[in-house]
């Protein structure tokens, strides 16, 4: 037993803090990322707390409360923290606990005492209590008590929403470590699984698709070193409106018998959504998936079959709209979608298989990590918090001043190169550092050579997409004028990336190689810029070195 006064050791999680679920993870001393599950043995807890006779609900059995205990349940609240009420968009709590305007502050009215009367209890109350379960559980699977955490936040969360979110974590009895955004944090628990290769050079876009919102990073992946190039974001997209078109397929089926429609009596369409969400998480997994609606309205007991062909035809625009989303990201980035060597899909609506195939037609070169193309692929519902977890083993044992010290944009913003650089040996090119890589940083390459002196360029790399025409088989003449066959006779495109020298940034000659020899080139590039460059034939001691200063 610690004797009074001392410091408590830190113990640290990694808390997902998400507008529709919520998880907790730990790294062990293993270095193994687990998943903790709370009381109710729910890894993906729903970030939803419900009152019954003072009484409080976290999770699955709060959100159960959405049906018969609406006014005193209380959801989808974490986008209103640090925001004044005139500012929210209140449409996603219109089947729970509708936020109000106290004092220029979003609270909720809700009965969470024995009293049969209502309480004013402001946003932050609501997010400190659903923090502290959270830790709570954590506490009760650890066996010890959980004192700090990393938590994630979306890439575009406000100055003034993360220090409201460190309140509530701080009156929660948590330290925020650090704040890292869900992109982040996804891409992290990813490249950590893949180990080896989890620092190759690569473009990748996240796509965090969520209940309620969706969320689009562009990420230059650099030696282990994260760029964000570009976000994306929308409101009013996510797995809500997937539910959305199989709740008014369901609704219009039950009125073919029935008079009423159920989506015009709160407590019917709370049934309807809760099982319309089932239904979508079947579909992932199967062919098919069954409504069973006790009493859905006026009595009526309901159950419909839906396939997963025919959800995927009612749900189409949405599926489309994610497609349009992740393209703006990459436009916004300045890049092609050949462009992009990766699309990691994060989040619960993520394992919906019809956005990775869509995904995968338009990104044909692309790698798209998801459960429906990749079975070892991590489970998008733990990406984020698999990630702030890693971060917490990483960071936990360092003084939060040192944490924010080192983390100040003053140290963590590096330079960036604007282009491409490459190594130009006889015919040969070939680019070593990729442009947005970060600075300082060294590549080597070796290239074959022929016999004799060897001129070698460094130059700018330049990209363009080359596009070619199969030529269409010539027509057979039968007399026939069938214009209507001329769109299917068109030649098909294909697009590639290619590479080619620009301008050339320094050359110089390694002498008298020997046959069979390759010739060994390394750059170095500064962090003010200046470029280094080592040439020299492989296996020999000397070679030639020249710098190249940074342009004005």
């Amino acid at each position: 037993m610690s004797s009074e006064g001392e410091t408590a050791p830190k113990v640290a999680i990694g808390i997902s803090f998400g507008n529709s679920y919520s998880s907790i993870a730990y790294t062990s001393g293993e270095a193994k990322v687990e998943v903790i599950a709370n009381e109710l043995g729910d890894r993906q807890i729903p970030t939803v707390l419900s009152y019954v006779d003072g009484e409080e609900f976290q999770g699955t059995e709060a959100k159960s409360q959405l049906v018969r205990n609406s006014k005193n349940t209380v959801a989808y609240f974490r986008d209103f923290l640090g925001k004044d009420f005139k500012s929210i968009d209140p449409t996603n709590c219109h089947a729970s606990a509708h936020p109000v305007d106290a004092e220029n502050t979003i609270s909720f009215q809700i009965k969470d005492t024995e009293a049969d009367q209502q309480n004013t209890r402001t946003i932050h109350d609501i997010t400190t209590r659903h923090l502290r379960r959270l830790a709570s559980s954590a506490t009760d699977f650890l066996g010890k008590k959980v004192n700090a955490a990393i938590i994630t936040i979306p890439s575009d969360f406000a100055d003034a929403q993360k220090d409201a979110l460190n309140k509530a974590a701080t009156d929660a009895g948590l330290e925020v470590l650090q704040f890292i955004t869900e992109p982040v944090a996804a891409l992290l628990a990813n490249d950590a699984k893949l180990n080896e290769n989890s620092t190759e050079d690569k473009n990748v876009v996240v796509a965090d698709i969520g209940g309620t919102r969706t969320d689009i990073a562009v990420i230059a992946s650099r030696g282990g070193m994260y760029t964000v190039l570009a976000t994306a974001h929308d409101y009013e997209l996510g797995g809500a409106q997937l539910d959305q078109a199989l709740i008014d397929y369901a609704a219009k089926e039950f009125m073919k018998k029935n008079k009423t429609d159920p989506r015009t009596n709160d407590r019917s369409l709370a049934k309807l959504k809760l099982e319309a969400e089932a239904v979508k998480k079947s579909l992932s997994l199967g062919a098919s998936a069954a409504f069973s609606i006790e009493s859905l309205s006026d009595g009526i007991d309901f159950s419909l079959t839906v396939n997963r062909t025919r959800y995927e035809l009612l749900a189409a625009k949405v599926l489309g709209s994610f497609n349009r989303l992740i393209e703006s990201a990459v436009q916004k980035a300045g890049l092609d979608n050949l462009d992009i060597n990766e699309i990691l899909l994060s989040g619960g609506t993520s394992h919906t298989p019809k956005i990775a195939s869509n995904l995968q037609s338009i990104f044909a070169e692309s790698t798209i990590v998801a459960p429906s193309t990749n079975p070892n692929a991590v489970n998008p519902s733990e990406l984020t918090v698999r990630g702030a977890a890693i971060q917490a083993s990483l960071i936990s044992e360092f003084d939060r001043e040192d944490v924010e010290q080192n983390t100040h944009p003053a140290l963590t913003v590096a330079p960036h190169l604007a282009k491409a650089i490459g190594v130009l040996v006889g015919d040969e090119f070939v680019t070593l550092v990729d442009a947005n890589t970060a600075v300082p940083v060294r590549r080597t390459a070796q290239f074959n050579a022929a016999e004799g002196d060897v001129l070698v360029k460094l130059c700018e790399g330049v990209s363009e997409i080359k596009v070619t025409k199969e030529e269409a088989a010539p027509k057979e003449a039968n007399g026939d004028d069938d214009s209507d066959d001329d769109s299917d006779d068109e030649p098909e495109e294909t697009r590639e990336k290619v590479w080619k020298a620009g301008d050339v940034i320094a050359e110089a000659a390694v002498k008298d190689v020997k046959k069979g020899s390759k010739v060994e080139v390394q750059i170095n590039v500064n962090a003010d810029l200046s470029v280094q460059v080592i040439a020299r034939e492989v296996g020999s001691k000397t070679g030639v070195r020249g710098t190249i200063e940074a342009s004005a």
